[in-house]
């Protein structure tokens, strides 16, 4: 089941911003033996994709950001999960209890290896072997993390500081008042305020709702990567697939450039508060 090219960077090398840019769930290089292995369609698997996120990216790219966008898909190894967070039942012969952390996620089947849609039901035709697992996570998960971490401290090395900006998408918010975009930043543990509070402004600049922390505050990603002490910082962005989808769902919608303009903007506003000079004591 490998996927020949796992993940791929974009961007100016060196970035021209000490923002990096992350995709973890929008990969679509689904193998003959990915899909063979699964009772479901490739339709149905597509639903855990965070649909189209990788091509709303290139204006912040074009900007001078770096992004590390996932090409495996969702489906056959879930880059923002603890690759201990999994089901121990989903694998042959059953993992050591060392080697799995039970979460809600992966009870829920949306751990480290995907193993339930909702209102599909059971993914996969037989248990996974731990064999295949192992693969995924040395060739796919390590390296698409260990890339993601050297790029961060090169870009604090030169820039002082480096922050990850970890997109994704959710399900189309139906109540009245849901924000239509959330900043994750771990209730407060993974990035400055300052930073978020950027963020912030430039979603409400380019006319769309935000809230912080609630549904989503956070993956494994920012986590992993947020530690402001050190000079390095992560902060998650969900956006609602209705403001960048058509209808299905599937495909481009009217405002999809919008998004990739408010995406842009976002990296922009975060950079210039980042690159802001100290503020200058005054002399007594």
């Amino acid at each position: 089941m490998n996927s020949a090219s796992p993940f791929r960077r974009m961007g100016p090398e060196p970035s021209r911003l000490p923002v990096l840019i992350s995709v973890p769930h929008a990969g679509r290089a689904y193998s003959a033996a990915l899909l063979g292995a699964a009772r479901l369609s490739r339709a149905r698997l597509e639903v855990l994709e965070d649909r189209l996120v990788d091509r709303l990216v290139w204006r912040a790219v074009a900007a001078g950001a770096g992004a590390i966008i996932a090409d495996a898909p969702r489906a056959e190894i879930d880059l923002n999960r603890d690759e201990r967070e999994i089901d121990p039942a989903m694998v042959v012969p059953r993992l050591h209890p060392s080697r799995v952390v039970e979460s809600v996620r992966s009870r829920g089947g949306l751990g480290l290896v995907p193993g339930r849609i909702a209102g599909a039901g059971p993914i996969w035709r037989e248990r996974l072997p731990a064999a295949e697992l192992d693969r995924r996570i040395a060739e796919i998960h390590r390296p698409y993390h260990s890339a993601i971490e050297a790029e961060l401290v090169a870009l604090r090395d030169r820039f002082g500081i480096a922050i990850l900006l970890d997109c994704h998408s959710m399900p189309p918010r139906s109540a009245a008042g849901e924000a239509q975009i959330i900043l994750g930043d771990r209730h407060g543990g993974s990035i400055a305020a300052e930073y978020v509070e950027a963020a912030e402004h430039a979603v409400w600049r380019a006319g769309y709702s935000v809230a912080r922390n609630a549904p989503y505050a956070g993956g494994h990603l920012t986590a992993r990567n947020g530690r402001p002490r050190s000079g390095i910082h992560a902060l998650q962005l969900e956006i609602d697939r209705s403001l960048y989808l058509a209808e299905d769902l599937r495909h481009p919608g009217p405002d999809f450039d919008r998004i990739a303009t408010m995406i842009g903007e976002v990296v922009e506003a975060i950079a210039a508060r980042a690159l802001e000079p100290p503020q200058a004591v005054a002399a007594e």
